[in-house]
């Protein structure tokens, strides 16, 4: 397997800020649908071509994973790969490529229906608090697996197979319903999953195996009906734009005061509940067919709850505002006429970055981990940071873009996980960025 994304991780951005970006937006594929749908490529029994898979390295490394099991993997085409999960050799994830992303321990339900066993290590991925397995433990566990845990891996088998079963989840989870969904597409007999997550990757994922022949119903719902089959076969999908790109160009282009189209955004789909969280911070978009148009020169002024109450934005699971653009609201409402709540209720380390911001001139309370207020507008100044995480990066790089002078943010690679040829993209809207070997 080749990729074609750089290995040497030492670059950083200079950004010039003040200038607005203006043009047109192709938005990358779903991050988050394309990493547990490369994960479900070991399900089917023949190869799986997906296409508009996102450049970056989260998925890079994911590719990785899978060519190091033993499936055949090849690019047919720029952003169109192909997965041959039938030729899988093992059942033991490499720890080397396993502590890179999060998204390692999705290979758990896969490996568990097709082969009976998995051993995956302690994953990796952002540092946004506490974020643990112990769904995804009850799940697998309830539709027949054993679990060892260890300190540093974790021992699968399904001696008997899996078994279709009624499950209640304990938590919302993400990536905890992908990996039940997964493994219970080839359990024998049903599974109904409840309080599952309802995301749209968890959508996009279970309509992946519908096409690999599976039988999936209530999808969108958070209760899932899966019939197991005894096999599924080979199917070519498209994976969607990704909302959070979205979202976060939307922002930039308000911020920055210029006008930027968004071409084949579904915003019906994907951006209400982020229409109406952004709105009370006085950005607005016109639709356009599928596109998105988000004027230039918008008065960014905090609206207001009735008899004068201080507003919130907060986000939760699906359809609420998504955690993912969290960090890129706390930046908005610094170039926002008021004071607002920004309440991340889902991860006790997302905001602690603020100081970032704080140091760049911005009018900010970290109240506790969960909780900031912000007080706009504050005019930022170019600073020298550090990325700490994808969302957090991606926040930084729209301070610098709309503050004052040179900043220079180091640890791009922590951005470039999550946000296709970043650079090259923020170049044509009309930014001043460089991006330099440290």
């Amino acid at each position: 397997m080749t990729t074609s994304l750089p290995a040497d991780e030492h670059f950083a951005y200079v950004i010039r800020g003040g200038r607005p970006i203006h043009g047109t937006l192709v938005p990358g594929g779903n991050k988050n649908a394309a990493l547990p749908m490369l994960a479900a490529t070991l399900l089917a029994d023949g190869p799986v071509e997906l296409a508009n898979v996102p450049q970056i390295r989260d998925v890079t490394v994911m590719l990785e994973l899978l060519s190091s099991l033993g499936a055949e993997v090849d690019e047919t085409a720029p952003s169109t790969w192909r997965v041959d999960g039938a030729t899988v050799e093992t059942n033991e994830v490499p720890a080397s490529l396993a502590c890179e992303i999060r998204a390692s321990f999705l290979l758990a339900g896969p490996l568990l229906a097709r082969q009976g066993r998995a051993v995956l290590p302690r994953p990796g991925g952002d540092r946004i608090g506490r974020r643990p397995l112990d769904t995804h433990i009850h799940a697998l566990h309830a539709l027949g697996a054993e679990v060892e845990v260890e300190p540093d891996r974790y021992l699968m088998r399904a001696p008997d197979g899996l078994r279709g079963t009624d499950i209640f989840l304990h938590e919302m989870s993400v990536m905890a319903t992908e990996n039940t969904v997964m493994a219970a597409s080839l359990a024998t007999g049903a599974t109904t999953i409840r309080n599952a997550a309802s995301e749209p990757h968890v959508q996009e994922l279970c309509h992946l195996i519908n096409a690999m022949g599976g039988s999936i119903s209530g999808i969108g719902t958070n209760t899932l009906e899966v019939e197991g089959r005894p096999a599924l076969g080979g199917a070519e999908v498209r994976i969607g734009p990704d909302p959070v790109e979205v979202g976060s160009f939307i922002g930039l282009a308000a911020v920055t005061g210029g006008e930027l189209r968004i071409v084949g955004a579904e915003p019906s789909s994907h951006h209400r509940m982020t229409a109406l969280s952004f709105a009370r911070l006085g950005i607005t978009w016109r639709l356009e067919g599928n596109d998105i148009l988000v004027p230039g020169k918008q008065e960014l002024v905090v609206q207001d709850d009735l008899h004068g109450a201080i507003p919130k934005i907060d986000d939760g699971p699906w359809p609420a505002f998504p955690p993912d653009l969290t960090s890129i609201a706390v930046v908005l409402a610094t170039q926002a006429r008021g004071t607002i709540l920004i309440h991340e209720k889902m991860f006790e380390s997302r905001l602690f970055w603020v100081d970032r911001l704080i140091s760049m001139g911005a009018r900010i309370v970290l109240c506790d981990p969960h909780r900031a207020v912000v007080v706009g507008p504050s005019q930022l100044h170019g600073q020298n940071l550090a990325s700490p995480d994808i969302r957090a990066g991606m926040a930084l790089v729209i301070a610098a873009l709309c503050a004052k002078g040179e900043s220079v943010i180091h640890n791009i690679r922590q951005v470039e996980r999550g946000y296709e040829s970043l650079h090259h993209r923020l170049c044509q809207l009309g930014a001043d960025v460089e991006r330099i070997e440290e």
